[in-house]
């Protein structure tokens, strides 16, 4: 199953950088002082099968599952694995091409049955709302079941499989 998705996340990858380029929308490297740039070991498509990775096996802590699972247990899918310093760096790379990807190739098919639920996204605590900088102007004040909070809300759409149908 890995493989697979390496796969479809490999095509989609080539697919998106050459609409990017195509657009002129991807990065030139003419504002540095120096012109060297060593190409990643790993692919973007390779950063996205990871962060799927992890997000399906329910763990916890991305360093544990990085540093245990993918540099250990599936070495010999991912030979040329980074430091957790660097794969953090690429993580925040694609994150983009990471969200299109499952819009557009992993959500499940609509059965009929639907369920919609929604969660929130806490930002920092009401107290620190003012001292607050990460995400000044994008995140707002809410209210839900348990209060008043600062952040987002993320809203799924699951059929009764269990597969996300959609997100906001």
């Amino acid at each position: 199953k890995i493989t697979e998705i390496f796969v479809i996340a490999d095509e989609f990858c080539k697919v998106f950088n050459a609409m990017l380029r195509r657009r002129g929308l991807s990065k030139i490297r003419t504002d540095r002082k120096r012109e060297y740039h060593r190409d990643c070991r790993l692919s973007q498509a390779e950063v996205i099968v990871i962060m799927i990775m992890f997000h399906s096996y329910n763990h916890k802590c991305l360093k544990h599952f990085y540093l245990n699972e993918i540099c250990q247990r599936y070495r010999h899918l991912f030979p040329e694995t980074v430091s957790y310093n660097r794969f953090t760096e690429l993580e925040k790379s694609v994150v983009v091409q990471f969200v299109i990807f499952v819009k557009k190739c992993l959500l499940g098919k609509c059965t009929g049955i639907s369920f919609v639920d929604s969660t929130l996204l806490r930002v920092c605590r009401n107290q620190r709302i003012h001292m607050h900088k990460v995400f000044k102007g994008i995140a707002q004040r809410g209210k839900c079941s348990l209060g008043w909070f600062y952040g987002f809300k993320l809203h799924l759409i699951c059929n009764d499989k269990g597969e996300i149908l959609n997100f906001m």
